[in-house]
């Protein structure tokens, strides 16, 4: 191999929007945990959702800190499963990410508040929602999700749960969204057994603290539905089936010419009639649905037609098959 083809990535332009990418969604993260998530004790999930309740044991600890003591062992884990390459990028983004949410932290509060993380305080008072935690709580989990999106959509994670996810979706065949979702469950108990109820410190326990945990699923909910947003578009392509006899050169038309798609026909057979039928089957995008539904009415208005969402599409035309190591979610 040349010395060329080794520093190629390196030069590419492709390669510093990855990185760029990757820094801008750690910044977002710790942004939305500073602001909007810490200071109310929201317990989001994730290895900074596990820090903010160790933080509430051990007040003199950072979150962040507790972010690095964490992560280190699981960023072994994900070096060793999923390869250098990815496990670079997660080194770099889970290290970037508690770093960044210390310095924020020392930033915006003044010294006398680093324990306490009281919001009052929080640039003055300033950003003060103790009155509106539902606005907190949207508020931090959109960034966080958006933040976390950016990152896992250049094959890196923050860390934490994460690196759980992954391992769940690899092995497990869950989807990478709901693989965030149970294991950050499991934080969002241990706030409730620590804030909540004081369980094991009870000078952590907040007056009505429990409610905190509703918050806390809550934010787990919008964080991973912004995750997939992020990594995989709002708009879903859509599944047609569509049974119409005696009109496939009309059909083959709207498609193959009009669209500019292809389709295939499916050998089918009614139940109730026993008659054979050819059942047209094609996938087209969300923005493409009305017309195709105008159209086959247009051509056969007494046409069977079956729509449904298809969450991943791969192919010419269409999303490249994913990499073994690569993430999405649905």
């Amino acid at each position: 191999m040349t010395v060329e083809k080794i520093f190629e990535p390196v030069f590419s332009w492709r390669w510093w929007l990855t990185w760029v990418s990757i820094f801008l969604g750690c910044l977002i993260v710790a942004v939305g945990y500073v602001f909007f998530i810490n200071p109310y004790n929201i317990v989001p999930g994730g290895v900074y959702g596990a820090s903010i309740v160790m933080h509430n044991i051990f007040p003199s600890v950072q979150i962040g800190t507790f972010g690095y003591m964490f992560d280190v062992p699981l960023m072994l884990i994900s070096l060793l499963i999923f390869g250098r390459t990815f496990g670079a990028r997660t080194l770099v983004a889970a290290l970037t990410t508690p770093g960044l949410m210390n310095i924020l932290t020392r930033i915006v509060y003044p010294k006398e508040a680093l324990e306490s993380l009281d919001p009052a305080q929080l640039l003055h008072g300033h950003i003060d929602l103790s009155n509106d935690l539902i606005l907190a709580t949207i508020v931090g989990s959109v960034l966080i999700g958006i933040g976390s999106g950016l990152v896992v959509r250049n094959q890196a994670t923050t860390g934490g749960t994460d690196i759980i996810a992954m391992i769940l979706q690899k092995y497990c065949h869950i989807n990478f969204s709901n693989g965030v979702l149970l294991a950050d469950s499991v934080v969002v108990l241990s706030g409730l057994i620590v804030i909540g109820f004081g369980i094991g410190n009870p000078e952590a326990a907040e007056s009505m603290g429990w409610i905190l945990s509703l918050y806390s699923l809550i934010s787990i909910y919008i964080i991973s539905r912004v995750i997939a947003y992020v990594i995989d578009g709002a708009s879903y392509d859509k599944m047609i089936f569509i049974i119409s006899d005696g009109h496939r050169d009309e059909l083959r038309k709207l498609i193959v010419e009009d669209l500019d798609r292809s389709a295939t026909y499916i050998k089918a057979c009614g139940m109730y009639t026993g008659k054979e039928h050819e059942m047209l089957f094609l996938v087209v995008s969300r923005k493409e649905i009305q017309m195709v539904q105008r159209r086959v009415k247009s051509i056969d208005p007494k046409a069977f037609m079956v729509v449904t969402d298809a969450y991943d599409t791969f192919g010419e035309g269409f999303k490249p098959l994913p990499d073994d190591n690569e993430m999405h979610v649905s």
